[in-house]
């Protein structure tokens, strides 16, 4: 009644109390969902063409409206809650809405931004939602994927850092349990499908990757980390990527032009996003581990950055180059002679020390960053200096640290048990599927049986029928001849031929033949079915038996 966002304080008022009401409170949000008030959340989305000149009030009834959208899909509440919001944001037309807000022109930064985040949290986790985000295209032309456009603003430093910082998330939400997803951008990164007429989102991070902007090499490192998450296919894949790095030049693979800039000493920022990307991409990947293990130069580069004493800011960089050397200890397979589990472990002992490379790998978890980061998924940074851990790095650190630890202190036997033991635990998975897809196969053979049973219980209902039919038809022609029987045996005692009696009666002898013949072929027909019956009623026995 007040006009949506164009009203005034009212609207402001009415917003701040909805908000208040289904914050942090299932209950009350399950009866918003219930009531089909999501629906009626659309109409405040409505812009024009002409977004020019809005008021301060406008802006701020927008933001909060975005706020309550947020309220609805936040990642804390419970899944399922968080789920259905979002099926029906899409179904009523809502996310599309926001979507045309985030491609229009002129809508200040501001609302731009929090709209980026209220996609973001509508989209995360849930494939239908992804997939049409992933089918949007910028109103440019040529049309453009709105995810290139996005990313064009995250790797580009003249863009405000609260923008860049909600593409990122934005990125990460869609590609948050999107395997479809992930897919498709690491695609755009391989040789057969790069397409030189227009830019791809690979290419873009690329870009950022290797800027002189340390905020771009973080936020691309990120991003491209998000795209491994959980995916060992894809870490393989991405293997095969080769850059072009100066004319006359031989190309280099991606993994190893990551491992030449951090070992040139870029900025701290630029390091640790590094480092965390190839933390991920190493991480349960025995061929990525080979692969980085292959250049003779990273393992020197990894012990003496662990071995030295430097300051507070380099000690971050210590514990996450401390991380990857035990990721290439923990997924390592032995295949390369030079550097098998036991001489690395050897090479810790004698460059750094065992509690000395525990202390280093320690200085993760404890940095006061590394908390923040661990709280929720949303990259929310005071600074941009601040911007050095990812939520979902966090999670793999909380799980690595432990087992490193562990797997340091391994000797060779317990190794050697270990490997045992899992190649155990593999034969016995093999075992497992093998007996799965025997079940699956007697499964399916047990069906197809049930299915013959029903049709021979259907047939043999259809023959006992038509036996009782028979047996009627038989019991009347006997009952007739009976009856004639009865008529002509009057005389009987007197007469021995049934001829000379037919022929006192006046009845013809060719009738009572006819009558015996039909009679006789109903008593083989009748013998026929029950031979039938009895054939069928063998075939379900030996069925119900199997």
């Amino acid at each position: 009644e007040e006009g949506n966002s164009d009203g005034g304080i009212v609207v402001e008022d009415c917003l701040l109390l909805l908000q208040n009401l289904l914050k942090n409170n299932n209950s009350n949000q399950n009866f918003f969902k219930e009531g089909s008030y999501i629906q009626r959340m659309k109409p405040w989305f409505e812009v024009g063409d002409d977004n020019c000149g809005w008021s301060a009030q406008k802006v701020t009834n927008l933001h909060l409206m975005l706020q309550l959208v947020r309220v609805l899909v936040s990642p804390t509440n419970p899944p399922g809650a968080t789920s259905s919001c979002q099926k029906a944001m899409f179904h009523c037309g809502l996310l599309q809405q926001l979507c045309t807000i985030l491609m229009a022109t002129g809508v200040p930064a501001d609302i731009l931004t929090e709209t980026i985040n209220t996609v973001s949290e509508v989209i995360r986790g849930c494939q239908m939602n992804q997939d049409y985000f992933a089918s949007v295209n910028a109103p440019s032309n040529p049309p453009r994927p709105a995810i290139v456009v996005l990313l064009m603003s995250m790797v580009n430093e003249r863009q405000p850092f609260v923008l860049r910082c909600a593409v990122l998330y934005c990125f990460q939400c869609f590609l948050y349990k999107n395997q479809k997803g992930q897919g498709e951008i690491v695609s755009t990164l391989l040789p057969s499908t790069i397409d030189g007429n227009s830019v791809s989102a690979g290419q873009l991070l690329c870009g950022g990757l290797f800027s002189t902007d340390s905020l771009s090499n973080w936020c691309a490192a990120v991003a491209l980390a998000h795209a491994l998450q959980e995916n060992a296919t894809l870490k393989e894949q991405l293997l095969r990527v080769q850059l072009a790095t100066s004319i006359g030049n031989p190309p280099v693979s991606l993994l190893q032009q990551c491992t030449n800039i951090l070992s040139q000493g870029s900025k701290v920022q630029t390091r640790v996003g590094l480092l965390m990307l190839l933390c991920t991409w190493l991480s349960n990947c025995s061929i990525a581990v080979t692969h980085f293990l292959h250049n003779p130069a990273n393992v020197p580069f990894l012990t003496g950055q662990i071995a030295e004493n430097l300051g507070e800011e380099e000690q971050l960089v210590q514990g996450l180059c401390a991380l990857l050397l035990g990721i290439s200890i923990y997924y390592n397979d032995n295949s390369l002679e030079n550097y098998r589990k036991e001489k690395l472990k050897q090479l810790i002992e004698k460059r750094i020390g065992r509690e000395n490379f525990i202390e280093k790998l320690g200085f993760i978890s404890k940095h006061e960053l590394y908390s923040r980061a661990a709280q929720k998924p949303q990259p929310s940074f005071s600074s941009p200096d601040h911007m050095m851990f990812d939520h979902e790095f966090t999670k793999l650190v909380k799980e690595l640290e432990g087992v490193i630890s562990k797997a340091i202190y391994k000797s060779s036997e317990e190794d050697k048990k270990e490997e045992e033991v899992k190649k155990t635990l593999e034969q016995h998975d093999n075992i497992v599927t093998h007996y799965k897809k025997v079940i699956r196969e007697q499964d399916r053979e047990l069906e197809e049986l049930k299915q013959q049973i029903n049709t021979l219980k259907s047939q043999n209902e259809q023959l006992q029928t038509t036996v009782t039919q028979q047996v009627s038809q038989i019991q009347q022609h006997k009952d007739q001849y009976n009856l004639l029987k009865v008529q002509l045996g009057k005389d009987t005692q007197h007469h021995n031929s049934h001829s000379d009696t037919f022929q006192m009666n006046g009845i013809q002898t060719e009738e009572v033949s006819k009558l015996r013949e039909e009679l006789e072929e109903w008593k083989s027909k009748h013998e026929l079915l029950q031979g039938q019956l009895r054939e069928k009623d063998s075939v379900i026995e030996t069925l119900v038996s199997a």
